[in-house]
Order: C-alpha cells, then structure tokens, then sequence
C-alpha cells in the first residue's frame, strides 16, 4: 500500500490521506514504523527520511 519514497535509502514508503502524506518505513520482518504525517503542501524532501 502507498508509494515508494525514491529518495529515501531505505524502504520508505507514502501513504496519501486527504491533504496529508503518511510516511512509513516497512521492515524486514514485516513490521511497519510511522516516520511522520506531513502536510501536502509541505516539502518533505527537507526531512531525512
């Protein structure tokens, strides 16, 4: 579910919600870590994600 983050080293992923963007790392085992929820409007490419 959601979209790769091309950026991002790791598996991190974008989850779109209404005006927000849920970022999300997916582990190995399966696992899921909310990284953040970001405004649309807002520049994500500033935060290491």
């Amino acid at each position: 579910m959601g979209h790769r983050y091309w950026a991002a080293a790791r598996e991190v992923r974008i989850l779109l919600y209404g005006h927000y963007r849920i970022t999300y790392l997916v582990k190995p085992g399966g696992d899921i870590d909310i990284l953040g929820v970001f405004h649309g409007a807002l520049d994500i490419s500033k935060y290491e994600l």
